[in-house]
């Protein structure tokens, strides 16, 4: 199995949601099962078949976190000499070069990603584009509007 990089952050929610799955919703669930049991005939009892279905997708939450955990590469880019370069875990200020928009993202792993929250994905094609750039360095990307250019104006590791 190949490596999954993902920042810090993003190892502490993946093990903190593995955490309540196992602690709080894998306890809760198996509780609806043997009260949905106790009710009789199965065949026939839907608040079973709910159960059996979202311990199912428990199961299956839990072995995915334990794989990705375990093929993880936690990256803190304070520890990373990548002297002023845009790496994995880097957060980069950009500006549009057409419009003159500034835009401010942190290069994270595809598990982490959320536009919202400014986190792209180390496999986008922004990112791709932008790792192993310099700040003053113009970058240009591949759009569905077309090609974009932007320059890189500041390359922080947070």
């Amino acid at each position: 199995m190949s490596t999954v990089p993902l920042t810090v952050e993003g190892a502490a929610l993946l093990k903190e949601e593995l955490h309540r799955l196992k602690t709080k919703e894998r306890p809760a669930v198996i509780n609806a099962i043997s009260e949905a049991r106790a009710q009789g005939d199965l065949s026939e009892n839907a608040e079973y078949d709910a159960a059996k279905e979202r311990q199912s997708f428990i199961e299956g939450r839990i072995a995915e976190l334990e794989g990705k955990l375990s093929a993880a590469q936690i990256i803190d880019p304070k520890l990373i000499d990548a002297d002023g370069r845009v790496v994995f875990a880097s957060t980069v200020t950009l500006e549009d070069l057409d419009s003159g928009d500034t835009v401010t993202y942190k290069i994270v792993g595809d598990d982490e990603a959320d536009l919202k929250l400014k986190k792209i994905s180390i496999s986008s094609p922004i990112a791709r584009a932008l790792i192993g750039k310099y700040a003053g360095d113009t970058a240009e990307v591949q759009t569905p509007g077309g090609l974009r250019e932007y320059e890189i104006l500041e390359v922080k590791y947070l």
